[in-house]
């Protein structure tokens, strides 16, 4: 299934998009190398007619994410982070936005 990326604002960067089959593990990427110390890293999701709903946010380091399965990872120098989802299903396919506040 597909599914799509989006920037969640100018000064991150991400794919246009990601594609994966049910159950293979992917990694949806964003790029922030602007990122400032008190800055921390939100994911959120859109599902089809549905508004963003907030996955989960962290400062550093891995950060465990209950639904969907998967972990939310912070590079060592905070320049990019990413979405691992374990185990995908038809289901999760949406928009994923990362931003950072």
């Amino acid at each position: 299934f597909f599914l799509a990326v989006a920037a969640g604002r100018a000064q991150v960067q991400q794919e246009p998009s990601a594609e994966t089959t049910e159950g293979t593990a992917i990694s949806i990427n964003c790029s922030h190398p602007g990122i400032k110390t008190s800055e921390t890293i939100y994911w959120y999701r859109q599902l089809p007619d549905r508004g963003p709903a907030f996955l989960g946010s962290a400062h550093k380091g891995t950060k465990e994410l209950p639904d969907p399965p998967g972990q939310l990872r912070v590079a060592a120098d905070r320049r990019s982070s990413a979405l691992w989802l374990t185990r995908p299903r038809r289901g999760d396919a949406a928009v994923y936005y990362c931003a950072l506040g």
